[in-house]
């Protein structure tokens, strides 16, 4: 084994990814997720799905209520989620520092287990947006938690690491195929119906359609129209 590591886990198709090329390197895989608030909560459930199916050591779901914040799409019901096509700039889906907090989240759990990586399937490529999905804020991150835990100060420095962070989508697909990931039970979507099927019209299933027709392979997802 490669050691512990801990995989957050947001149920889409490249925190899968992720998690699956993960346990192929031989890491022992506790997985996070996080109910935040978002109004695509469908995901919770295909993160315990995806984390069954792909043999983590333990999945952990925190609740935390960023809906009190607010500003954003995902977060505010207020909101509406963009379904136009993808736009430059930073979209109204960015929720205000999430990925500095589910890292954060996971940083401390890393500390509690031992494990000395967190991966993320942060993805700057094909990515809408979001600053905390660069390479550069990653990096920044885990300079910043080796500075701050008792771990990293007695000798045990933690790896932030995001294996899909240079990948297209179409890459992602073709990997995530390779490693045996089901898209079907991922949701990827920003307003899966209740059954969790995909919208098929917001930015994520967009990219997420593109990156399948892109990689030339059957998009399985469920779609609700």
């Amino acid at each position: 084994m490669a050691g512990r590591a801990v995989v957050l886990l947001s149920g889409g198709l490249d925190s899968a990814t992720t998690l699956a090329w993960a346990r192929r390197e031989g890491f022992e895989c506790h997985c996070l997720s996080v109910d935040y608030g978002q109004r695509h909560r469908a995901e919770l459930d295909a993160a315990a799905r995806v984390a069954s199916a792909l043999g983590a050591a333990a999945h952990k779901v925190l609740k935390l209520d960023l809906a009190a914040i607010g500003g954003s799409a995902l977060t505010d019901a207020s909101i509406a989620v963009p379904v136009g096509g993808v736009q430059p700039g930073i979209p109204v889906t960015y929720v205000p520092a999430r990925n500095t907090i589910l890292l954060s989240l996971a940083l401390g759990w890393a500390e509690v287990l031992g494990a000395q990586h967190i991966f993320v399937g942060a993805n700057a490529v094909d990515y809408s947006g979001y600053p905390d999905c660069r390479p550069e804020y990653l990096r920044a991150f885990e300079a910043m938690a080796n500075l701050a835990t008792k771990a990293a100060m007695e000798g045990r420095r933690v790896e932030v690491r995001a294996p899909l962070v240079d990948m297209s989508k179409a890459e992602i697909v073709r990997l995530a195929t390779e490693l045996g990931v089901d898209p079907a039970l991922t949701v990827t979507c920003y307003q899966p119906d209740a059954a969790g099927r995909a919208c098929g019209v917001c930015d994520a299933c967009r990219l997420r359609k593109d990156g399948f027709a892109a990689a030339g392979i059957a998009d399985t997802t469920r779609y609700a129209i």
